[in-house]
């Protein structure tokens, strides 16, 4: 199937002479299921519309907004995979030098805040065509919000950018009926019951649904801040949530329920669009993003783990949404026909590998649930947790012809893996390259209830089958352990005690996730008000760089160049007599030593 269209020409090779959407995005188009906007064309495309997608257009001019003219419906605007925030700044709000999504890895193809500025170039060429903005920078930043780049409470995205409808979430279901209504004819003004979406309006009367704190509440309270967030993020179950208003001044912002969450069939009519699964051929530069996920294969979307600095709650949902064990490896037999495919499988997964097939097992209950996570403090009840899809899943997916190895490096819940000893022993039979990918974050009991994860203990224990059952095939494979610093509820003492705890363990990490505050978490919302939005205690926070850098050099005390900062660190704790603890006898060994590998942006965005 060629690709969508991106020029006049190529759209007049289908016979078209004008379009009915048209998507503009900050990344570049990578024809692969992996990438929302192509995800989206390709499947407005297969409902009989005909789609254009201008991608990472330069902003400082209108002209290059215009290139494919003017749709007969609307421009759908994305700031690509990942906030372009988080895209252009590290942690510390230094400016990255590169971008993973942009040919030849260069910064500097999108702009800051890119939904609000691609929404006004449009606006300034097409005053009269609507723009609906989505994807995760517009989902996220949906409601009034905390900017950490700007260190301020900002409004909703939909009032800065001026857009005529927000799509939040996963799109497929708002999208595709929004299209549908403009094509018999309904304006997009007149279309304010469509789940998933959020629209402004007058600020006069009553406000339908529940009403939040206002910007202006928010803005001059952290508690109310808090109780605005806590409100907003428990309306995130679809069969139950209410609509949600919230004024900014004399206008009002009105967010419907989520959309539903798809069945697996629709699931497989998705994934099993015509996608070529490469860049489009005008690029001829290497796509970093593109080079990381072109061997992988999205199972499920969607994750009931409620972390407190994940973002996927408000974005994706904690519904579980799986496809068929035959679409997955019909995809993956597609695959092995690619001439650029070596016979590697890189990741069979998704925002957590090991929840594929799994779900609540009461439909009753679920229609009514406000749990946060489906895993903490404990297992729901309700959880089906059965392996048996996942497990078979694996095993057919190694034995396809072409296939040499397969992997699962999109990371796993190994609190759930107790309860999956099948898929256990699969993983770590056939799946793990040497180095499997787990995310403990912390392991002082203490954080890891603020950060909503499970704590020591079941990380000792997850340890330890690891390493007997790796002892047991004769395979040397390792732990990464993914850990961050500075996250809300984490002291520069809980950090010296993480240090200590994985020193004993006999493990190492090269590099550490410093907390970035993005909006849409939890956590964020704790980084900013103090608060604990949803038991409403107070939660310490780190704010300042100095202690945020302290607290992530005590987990890399092992490196000669954090040293220094080391010993800061044990002085500003009265513990400078404990540094024997660290440096002591035997701490040149390297036994168990697990180098923690950067992570990738594509597949889960925190």
């Amino acid at each position: 199937m060629p690709f969508i269209p991106t020029t006049e020409e190529e759209a007049r090779q289908r016979g078209w002479s004008e379009f009915d959407v048209i998507f503009v995005s900050g990344d570049a188009y990578i024809d692969h299921p992996a990438f929302g906007v192509p995800l989206l064309a390709r499947w407005l495309e297969s409902h009989g519309f005909r789609v254009g997608i201008i991608a990472q257009p330069d902003w400082r001019s209108k002209e290059p907004f215009m290139t494919l003219g003017r749709p007969r419906f609307f421009f759908a605007v994305a700031a690509g995979a990942m906030d372009s925030m988080v895209a252009h700044y590290t942690p510390a709000r230094k400016l990255r030098r590169d971008d993973a999504y942009t040919p030849g890895n260069r910064h500097g193809a999108r702009p800051n805040r890119a939904t609000t500025v691609y929404t006004s170039r449009l606006k300034e060429a097409f005053k009269d065509v609507p723009v609906v903005i989505g994807g995760i920078e517009a989902s996220l930043r949906r409601f009034a919000h905390y900017d950490f780049w700007e260190n301020k409470v900002r409004r909703s995205v939909l009032f800065d950018a001026k857009a005529d409808l927000l799509i939040y979430g996963m799109a497929e279901r708002p999208i595709l009926e929004l299209a549908e209504r403009m094509r018999g004819g309904e304006p997009l003004g007149e279309i304010r019951d469509l789940r998933g979406t959020a629209y402004r309006c007058s600020g006069l009367g009553e406000a339908p649904g529940i009403e939040i704190p206002s910007y202006e509440e928010i803005l001059a309270s952290r508690e109310k801040f808090a109780e605005a967030f806590r409100l907003a993020y428990l309306q995130q179950n679809p069969w139950s949530a209410w609509i949600v208003s919230q004024r900014h001044g004399n206008q009002l912002l009105v967010c419907n329920p989520p959309a539903l969450p798809l069945t697996e069939a629709e699931m497989d009519a998705v994934y099993d669009l015509p996608f070529e699964k490469g860049p489009h051929p005008s690029y001829h530069e290497t796509i970093p993003a593109w080079e990381q996920i072109k061997t992988s294969v999205t199972t499920h979307r969607g994750c009931f783990g409620g972390c407190a600095f994940c973002a996927i709650t408000m974005h994706q949902g904690k519904v579980v949404q799986s496809r068929s064990k035959s679409s997955i490896i019909a995809e993956i037999s597609a695959m092995t026909r690619k001439s650029w495919f070596r016979g590697s499988v890189s990741d069979i997964g998704g925002p957590t590998a090991n929840m594929y097939g799994l779900g609540c097992g009461n439909m009753d209950a679920m229609k009514k649930c406000q749990r946060e996570s489906c895993l903490f403090p404990a297992i729901c009840p309700n959880l089906r947790t059965g392996d048996s899809a996942a497990t078979r899943l694996l095993q057919a997916a190694r034995s396809l012809v072409g296939v040499k190895h397969t992997a699962v490096s999109s990371g796993v819940r190994y609190d759930l893996l107790e309860r999956q000893p099948a898929y256990f022993s699969e993983l770590i039979g056939h799946h793990v390259s040497g180095l499997l990918k787990i995310a403990p974050e912390h392991l002082v009991d203490g954080v890891t209830e603020i950060m909503r994860k499970p704590g020591k203990k079941t990380f000792e224990t997850f340890l330890s089958r690891f390493r007997e059952e790796s002892d047991r095939l004769g395979k040397r494979q390792f732990i990464v352990p993914y850990l961050i610093s500075g996250h809300p509820g984490c002291t520069l003492a809980d950090m010296l005690e993480l240090a200590l705890i994985l020193k004993k363990m006999g493990m190492k990490v090269e590099q550490v996730q410093d907390f970035t505050p993005t909006p849409g978490t939890v956590a964020t919302c704790m980084f900013h008000s103090g608060i604990d939005p949803m038991s409403g205690k107070s939660v310490y926070v780190a704010t300042s760089d100095r202690e945020k850098g302290l607290q992530k050099s005590l987990l890399l005390w092992h490196l000669p160049a954090e040293r220094g900062k080391v010993l800061e660190a044990l002085k500003e704790l009265g513990r400078e007599g404990d540094s024997w603890l660290l440096w002591g006898a035997g701490t040149g060994s390297n036994t168990g030593f697990t180098p923690e590998r950067k992570k990738l942006p594509v597949k889960k965005a925190r």
